[in-house]
């Protein structure tokens, strides 16, 4: 799909997202970095002091910050290009329906919900409604994980044979300087059918798997525990067959000390094998079969992450999450305006409900294994 140079900012509103949350900055600061979007309105909390000064710090005319996410819809119908939805987990599926029924482009924080059942009516109704709907899977946007993709398709690593993916952090388990226990959001402490520590942190695993390989999750076989301060699941393991042979091993935790955040990804293919650590973004460890080893960057012999839409400075001067966000933002807007001309719209870089619902199918037999000690196979979207 080819970039749209905008005429003007689209202008989004946020449900969710104030200056207490966890993301919402992240998507304050992401959205507009390249001038394709305008946070316009919002509803930004149920507490009307903490939504006001949110509205006031985003710059949004106090007239167009409102006490219900339903009075934004009525009231904004016609002057917003799009809603993003920046609530819990819990709340997505009973606030993304209402806004593709009622005409409304979404864009949705992952997890799209809790459920696979709950993703599947999401499908739906964007089916019915014909509706745009996009969810944030913003480590994708990285310019050497594109890089790396790019490698994976042209050949680069043979034929794929396994991977490893894994992300871990150490939050439910570690205490800050004065012994004191950490204090997440309530809505983490409690699990549902599929674990709150998956909607986290696996659903980025099952994307950038995706994202990477093009490969379908067919069967797994995952384990589980709590090893942290609180009574919820914060440490899972999972063995995973996928289409074309492809075999792999999935790890996330946060229980795990000692890792802020240690995303990372190893593919190993039949000519070289690739390694990418969030942690050090802008650089692919690549491993090749005679013995040779190669670090790759931004500045460096590539054909994806020297484009200037990756090089807001130049190498040396290390791009970011937010940068990565702002990625994701650019390509959806270039998704919607596509949207607006044609009532379609396509990317290799923006996913929508579908692959959502494969992932939460993958998250739920995870669950499901843990429980029974079981290999338990994936359920198909259409299943």
């Amino acid at each position: 799909m080819q970039e749209q140079t905008p005429s003007r900012p689209l202008a989004i509103g946020f449900i969710g997202g104030a200056l207490n949350s966890a993301v919402g900055y992240a998507h304050y600061a992401s959205c507009q970095m390249d001038n394709r979007w305008s946070v316009a309105a919002g509803c930004f909390s149920r507490h009307w002091d903490v939504n006001r000064d949110t509205g006031q710090a985003y710059g949004v005319a106090p007239e167009r910050v409102y006490h219900t996410w339903q009075d934004m819809l009525q009231a904004e119908k016609g002057r917003l290009d799009a809603v993003v939805v920046l609530t819990p987990t819990p709340s997505h599926c009973g606030i993304v329906i209402p806004c593709l029924q009622q005409g409304f482009p979404t864009i949705c924080e992952k997890a799209l919900g809790r459920t696979y059942d709950e993703a599947r009516s999401m499908v739906a109704a964007q089916a019915a409604t014909q509706g745009f709907l996009a969810v944030t899977y913003n480590y994708s946007g990285y310019p050497m994980v594109r890089e790396l993709r790019d490698m994976i398709r042209r050949g680069v690593l043979g034929k794929l044979m396994h991977f490893q993916a894994e992300m871990q952090q150490e939050g439910f388990r570690r205490v800050d300087a004065h012994g004191h226990k950490p204090v997440p959001q309530s809505w983490r402490l409690s699990d549902g059918p599929i674990p709150t520590l998956y909607l986290d942190l696996a659903v980025h695993l099952h994307h950038l798997v995706h994202y990477l390989t093009d490969k379908r999750p067919l069967e797994v076989a995952a384990d589980h525990d709590s090893y942290g301060w609180f009574n919820v699941v914060d440490n899972a393991s999972c063995l995973c067959r996928y289409t074309d042979g492809v075999k792999g091993h999935i790890w996330f935790s946060k229980s795990a000390l000692g890792h802020r955040n240690g995303l990372r990804i190893r593919i190993y293919g039949s000519e070289a094998s690739a390694e990418w650590f969030q942690a050090n973004p802008e650089e692919l460890l690549l491993s090749f079969g005679d013995g040779r080893r190669t670090t790759v960057d931004r500045a460096g012999s590539v054909a994806v992450a020297n484009l200037p839409r990756y090089n807001r400075f130049k190498a040396g001067h290390p791009a970011g999450y937010i940068e990565a966000f702002a990625n994701l933002y650019r390509d959806v807007a270039d998704c919607l305006w596509q949207y607006q001309a044609t009532g379609r719209w396509a990317s290799d870089e923006v996913f929508g409900a579908d692959l959502a619902a494969e992932g939460l199918g993958l998250l739920q037999a995870m669950a499901l294994s843990s429980q029974s000690h079981t290999w338990q196979p994936v359920p198909t979207p259409a299943g």
